[in-house]
């Protein structure tokens, strides 16, 4: 069993105070015996104002938040999978980047968030995520305290063939970091991630932000751990920031895929013939 702790996040327009609240949660979790954090999406800055948030948004090696979580998760000695950061990329883009810290501080992985939220909402709401963000390409895993750990962020739950490639990868555990609109989180957030869990046949770890944000918007919250059969482990609900614990249970895992082998069952579909 591996003790991890998920932090519930009300990210605001200041990067200083979003990374004094990851400071804070490293320290917590640690302290609570957790070998990992997990964070949620923007967790460095959630702001709707692209101008205003032009000027905070950096490159990978400038960015103070990724600093000071760096800083922190060697202080502790803890892995840290840092949900995402804006960052500047070289081509002046900007991208929604993951970054999977190690016990040193040091990046073991990143992960570029593939599919862009570009949607107009019956409650009025509207996203244009690609009009700033790059898309990523690649599919990304890495060895940590809690088995193999696949990456993805927010909207990507909605894509299967992305957790297709994660549980064909053997992921035990795949982080989907989040900022879900309360709209659709009432809609699909517990469907889509129990849905995910099972397909992989993998824990998944779904850190969310929630609440009222400086910027105006409303996130949904309800951190999640569920386990690779879909029961929930662990729901922190949608009223307020706070850190959660939970257990990663390898055996748990074995179970699953011993009952249940779908992983080793999938075969590749004949392409179909268009009558």
């Amino acid at each position: 069993m591996t003790r991890i702790a998920i932090l519930q996040m009300t990210s605001g327009i200041d990067p200083d105070e979003n990374a004094a609240t990851l400071v804070q949660a490293v320290t917590e979790a640690a302290q609570g015996g957790a070998a990992m954090l997990f964070t949620p999406e923007m967790s460095g800055l959630l702001d709707r104002d692209r101008e205003r948030a032009g000027p905070h948004i950096v490159s990978e090696q400038e960015n103070p938040v990724l600093a000071a979580v760096r800083s922190a998760a060697a202080a502790h000695g803890i892995w840290v999978a840092l949900g995402s950061l804006a960052i500047l990329r070289e081509d002046r883009r900007w991208a929604n980047r993951s970054f999977l810290l190690g016990p040193d501080g040091e990046v073991v992985a990143q992960y570029d968030k593939i599919h862009m939220f570009d949607v107009e909402l019956a409650s009025g709401e509207t996203w244009r995520e690609s009009a700033a963000y790059a898309p990523g390409e690649t599919v990304v895993s890495a060895e940590t305290p809690v088995g193999k750990l696949g990456l993805a962020i927010c909207y990507d739950v909605r894509f299967p063939a992305l957790f297709e490639a994660l549980g064909q990868l053997r992921c035990d555990v795949i982080a989907v970091p989040a900022a879900f609109t309360v709209p659709t989180g009432k809609a699909h957030w517990h469907l889509l991630q129990r849905a995910r869990a099972v397909e992989a046949s993998a824990y998944i770890v779904a850190a969310a932000q929630v609440g009222e944000h400086a910027d105006g918007r409303r996130t949904y919250g309800h951190s999640l751990v569920i386990d690779p059969w879909g029961e929930i482990a662990l729901d922190m609900g949608g009223d307020a920031p706070g850190i959660g614990f939970a257990e990663i249970d390898p055996k748990r895992i074995k179970e699953v895929r011993q009952q249940l082998p779908s992983l080793a069952n999938r075969r590749h579909l004949p392409t179909s013939n268009t009558i």
